[in-house]
């Protein structure tokens, strides 16, 4: 079965570009695959919003397609032989987008939690795309709760019933836009994934091919002001197969927040919501500091367009400081495999 909404036919509909139309097509012959490459390949050669928005819609289309149709038997790789080296200052394996693999992934994971992977995204990109997001963040002022712009720096989406999004206000007090609420840096976004090769290596991690949540894909601009909280994404995510893509669009660690990690692999959630917690997932400082161990706590410095990959086991909270001089910007991209996919998220095929 298939999803959709049926779309209302008049002049409007007449004035669309033919590729929105060929999209609805192969949608409705169950190729929302094709119709996302080929919308791709049309704002490509020409970048039109009306495209952004289509491809956005139809990769929801194609996210449900691929939860009610789940793989039965995923498997995560075999780890490769190799762990990649340690940065000096990261202490944290680090690798190119040339050397990054599924099976190098899997035995980052396995062995400190995470992956750290250099210029993954193009640097000049990077600081480009961090103009963007201010500019998502003026223009979402400017329209107000649910208003759209026509370059699609800001238009909400509006996923499949019953599925809704209800965490907009909240997202936005953490100083953060819903990508799927950006159709235009949405579409940057799988844009640079898809040139560093992203797309292989976590369909081969997970087993599956991904979905990303609308509700856990953040573009986000986080001040020195900003406390950490250490978690576990798992504690509220549920029994999930997944891949987070922290994406860096700034220079931090040292001059802007960055992130506080714990560079070994957690089998097990640590406790939450002990004494000195606010929240139920919250970890304490002191059980932070147990569960380290002799990895300790490190706080990586990223330069614009580095990324870290980790799973829902992953232990790390904002690495912040009120002293650094400049906010941080980020993408924080949440991918799942559709046979565990979390309850009430919606879902965006990469």
């Amino acid at each position: 079965m298939f999803f959709g909404r049926g779309r209302k036919r008049g002049a409007a509909v007449a004035e669309r570009r033919p590729e929105v139309e060929e999209a609805e097509r192969l949608v409705a012959a169950g190729e929302p695959f094709e119709a996302i490459d080929m919308l791709n390949r049309a704002n490509r050669a020409e970048r039109d919003p009306e495209l952004e928005r289509e491809v956005r819609r139809v990769r929801h289309l194609a996210g449900l397609e691929l939860l009610a149709n789940p793989p039965s038997d995923p498997r995560f790789p075999e780890a490769a032989a190799e762990l990649p080296p340690r940065g000096e200052q990261s202490r944290i394996p680090e690798v190119t987008p040339d050397e990054l693999s599924a099976e190098v992934l899997r035995a980052a994971v396995l062995e400190s939690g995470c992956l750290l992977v250099r210029n993954l995204m193009d640097r000049d990109e990077a600081l480009r795309i961090a103009d963007e997001i201010d500019r998502s963040f003026e223009v979402r002022l400017e329209v107000g709760p649910g208003g759209s712009d026509q370059a699609g720096y800001y238009d909400e989406l509006v996923p499949e019933p019953p599925l809704q999004i209800d965490q907009r206000d909240w997202i936005k007090e953490g100083g953060g836009v819903l990508a799927a609420d950006s159709p235009r840096l949405l579409f940057d976004m799988f844009e640079s994934f898809e040139n560093a090769g992203l797309r292989s290596v976590i369909e081969g991690y997970l087993g599956e091919k991904p979905a990303v949540s609308a509700q856990k894909c953040t573009l986000r601009k986080a001040t020195p002001d900003v406390p950490g909280a250490w978690h576990q994404d798992g504690r509220f995510l549920g029994n999930v197969r997944s891949m987070n893509v922290w994406l860096s669009l700034s220079r931090c660690g040292d001059v802007a927040p960055s992130m506080d990690v714990i560079p070994r692999r957690l089998e097990e959630f640590v406790a939450a919501g002990t004494e000195g917690t606010f929240l139920s997932y919250q970890v304490s400082d002191a059980v932070a500091t147990e569960a380290a161990a002799d990895a300790g706590i490190v706080r990586p410095i990223f330069d614009p367009g580095d990324a870290l990959l980790f799973d829902e086991m992953f232990l790390h909270q904002t690495g912040s400081d009120p002293s650094m001089p400049n906010p941080r910007y980020a993408i924080e991209s949440w991918f799942f495999g559709p046979s565990a996919y979390p309850d009430d998220f919606v879902p965006i095929a990469f």
